[in-house]
């Protein structure tokens, strides 16, 4: 009988080999079907063999896992057994995983767990109480249990270490840096899981970190979320360039591996003639086996694994190992995101981080290949025209959900973009792609309703429309339960109520402001403290307070300089200080300020910032009799105050403005609201990419307009002090 389960073993491998996989589930479900007994541990491998097939090629979750539970219920009467054991348990753990059944999946890894504490210290037994462990700390992140799951990564690390395994190690070191990231709740204990994962991988030998490209990633990931998060910009420059580099690097291989491969398939064609010479077969042969010698020397894929029982793909995407960027040995399903993910997140790793500085053109070169990737994955996984959420298969949500989320911060960036050019009815397009998405995925997109919200306010500020503005940013932090996205956008609204002008908004302006001010310090990082102290300096400004709020600038500016290197911001606030210093009759300065922030408002297309700038200049030759500089400085001014009327009258004019700017909040429908939010929890801590910084909220704050920022001699009115 194990002759003919051998032998239809071997039929469901031909089969599954050709993409037959529906006559391979048939000649595997021939064996568990069969009136004649087969052994019990034949028919286990049988049913494990039928669910990673499912699991791998089909979305058939169920029909997987009543093949496991049926596998846990033979095995329990069998004392043998500890691989086939593990690999029931781990795949049903999955599978639980999949359909989002979590106090089932811990259980059943809870149960492995204790098979492994009770089976010894071979390192078969360590690796896969590894396994478990991971897979234990993944569903209790789903249920928002950070602690416990950095205690199961903190097992793991400590199996790892105890069989002398580095690079397994450096697995469960990114891990943690990952649960510390996503809930930072003490910069202490992030600081020192981002030196724990320096360590480890300086441990890994130089030759072993070559084949490591999924940690690499992984690990370099992690560095950038946590110096973008400290708005440490300057130390984040060196991991997004590895990242940059390790991308071009695996392309290219990919591509020379894609080329051998081709050049040796059109070779084996050659060879299969029949009337081909003997001189040319043998000279054909010998370049087929230099060709091949070259192939195995670009691949560094090993074959532990590969055996009829792999483990499943989370996400059931189909990838080939090329495709995949694993970050652990077997038995570990170490896989963070598939590659393509890796490659649009590194993109947009390199958007974040130019974008401030200005690198517009790189950036849009970014946002494309980006969206590309990303367009191209989402057609893959069924996402087409006219796809809505509840038309998603259950185990197909988590990856969508991935690339959904990247499309967004896309988006965003796009938007942030456009809007810092001027280019609004660019921005118009982009910002209703994102609405329309979020329109289609609500419940997967939830968390970008505020950041849309809080676009639309940006896009309503840009073209003038400052109460419709502040109206969507306080909707925007009224949607989002992140303190920092709150006060980001009470910095914007109040800024925009500044500009309104009137007593009344600078009075809503301070109510704003002030709670923001008080807990300025209590942020990660400087990016709300930099945006209040030039929201307050403005305010400051308007009430005549000019030193108070120079002195408030000036700290605001160097702070941004030394730490976000937001070019946009360091040139709206070096225009307020010159506007300040030209009140206070010092017009040396002033000049020398309002010379380097026109340069960088040139610098980024910045028309608003340049004309706001211009007409301050004006002021201060007025003042000092220059005539000639005066009427070319005029001159200049026109021309941008015109090229900017054509830019918002096109703005206007276009069919999405009034539903962008309208007073009116997004109205969806939510569908199986609790399924999807399981779901899209997922089977990878990085279903929440945990990119700490909102496109957004770095967008540099909007430019008021010039005329109420010089006009210093108006009318007083009543100060309040925050």
């Amino acid at each position: 009988m194990e002759a003919l389960a051998e032998g239809l073993w071997g039929l469901a491998d031909f089969h599954e080999e050709k993409g037959e996989i529906h006559k391979a589930v048939k000649c595997l479900e021939a064996i568990c079907q069969s009136h004649v007994s087969f052994f019990p541990v034949v028919e286990v491998k049988t049913r494990l063999r039928i669910a990673t097939l499912l699991l791998k090629h089909t979305h058939n979750v169920t029909h997987a896992k009543s093949h496991l539970e049926r596998s846990q219920l033979l095995l329990n009467s069998i004392p043998s057994c500890f691989d086939l054991k593990c690999r029931a348990y781990s795949l049903l753990s999955q599978c639980y995983h999949l359909v989002g059944a979590i106090p089932p999946q811990k259980q059943i890894l809870n149960k492995a767990l204790q098979l492994t504490t009770s089976s010894g210290n071979e390192l078969s037994v360590k690796l896969w109480s590894c396994n478990f462990n991971s897979q234990l700390a993944n569903a209790l992140i789903i249920e928002g249990d950070y602690q416990s799951s950095i205690a199961a990564l903190e097992s793991g690390y400590i199996c790892a270490a105890q069989i002398s395994y580095p690079e397994l190690q450096m697995f469960f070191a990114t891990s943690i840096l990952h649960v510390h990231l996503m809930q930072w709740d003490d910069e202490n204990l992030v600081e020192q899981a981002v030196n724990r994962c320096d360590q480890v991988w300086e441990s890994i030998a130089q030759n072993k970190r070559q084949q490591c490209l999924g940690l690499l990633f992984y690990n370099e990931l992690l560095h950038v979320f946590y110096r973008f998060r400290v708005c440490d910009y300057k130390n984040a420059a060196q991991h997004v360039d590895k990242l940059d580099a390790a991308v071009k690097a695996d392309m290219q291989q990919t591509r020379e591996i894609q080329e051998l491969t081709n050049e040796i398939n059109t070779l084996n064609q050659s060879l299969s003639r029949s009337d081909l010479h003997y001189r040319d077969r043998s000279a054909l042969a010998e370049k087929q086996a230099q060709l091949q010698e070259r192939l195995k020397s670009k691949t560094t894929l090993s074959s532990s694994g590969q055996h009829y029982l792999e483990p499943a793909y989370f996400g059931n995407v189909k990838r080939t190992l090329e495709d995949k960027l694993e970050l652990a040995p077997s038995p570990i399903d170490g896989e963070w995101l598939p590659k393509s993910a890796v490659y649009a997140l590194v993109d947009l790793m390199v958007v974040i981080f130019g974008r401030p500085k200005g690198h517009s053109k790189e950036c849009g070169k970014r946002i494309q290949s980006g969206m590309h990737i990303i367009q191209e994955e989402l057609v893959k996984l069924g996402i087409t025209d006219g796809v809505k959420e509840v038309d998603l298969q259950h185990s197909a949500i988590w990856m969508a959900g991935v690339y959904l989320m990247l499309l967004m911060q896309f988006f965003e960036n796009k938007v942030a973009v456009e809007l810092t050019r001027s280019e609004f009815v660019e921005a118009q397009e982009a910002l209703v792609q994102m609405k329309n998405w979020y329109i289609r995925f609500p419940t997967i997109l939830q968390a970008c309703e505020s950041i849309i919200q809080m676009l639309r306010g940006q896009y309503a500020h840009y073209v003038g429309c400052y109460s419709e503005a502040a109206f969507h940013y306080l909707e925007g932090a009224k949607l989002t339960e992140s303190k920092s996205m709150q006060a980001m956008c009470q910095i914007y609204a109040a800024v925009s109520y500044i500009c309104i002008g009137d007593a009344e908004s600078s009075s809503q302006a301070l109510d704003l402001i002030g709670p923001v001010y008080r807990m300025m310090e209590s942020f990660v990082g400087v990016r709300e403290k930099t945006g209040v102290l030039f929201a307050y300096g403005l305010l400051l400004m308007k009430q005549h307070d000019l030193q108070e709020a120079r002195n408030r600038l000036a700290k605001g500016l160097q702070l941004t300089h030394n730490h976000l290197g937001n070019l946009q911001l360091v040139s709206q606030y070096l225009t307020i200080l010159g506007s300040l210093a030209l009140a206070l009759h010092d017009t040396v300065q002033s000049r020398e300020i309002l010379r380097s922030s026109l340069t960088l408002a040139k610098k980024l297309y910045d028309i608003p910032t340049q004309i706001w700038v211009l007409s301050v200049l004006t002021a201060l030759y007025q003042e000092l009799g220059e005539r000639g500089n005066e009427m070319e400085n005029v001159e200049y001014q026109r021309k941008k105050e015109d090229e900017m009327q054509r830019r918002l009258a096109d703005a206007h004019s276009s069919i999405h403005h009034i539903e962008l700017i309208d007073k009116v909040k997004l109205e969806v429908q939510q569908f199986h609201e609790i399924d999807i939010k399981r779901a899209t929890a997922g089977p990878s801590m990085g279903v929440n990419l945990d990119i700490p910084e909102s496109i957004g909220l770095s967008t540099p704050l909007p430019a008021p307009s010039s005329s109420k920022l010089v006009d210093l001699d108006s009318r007083r009115r009543g100060k309040r002090k925050i």
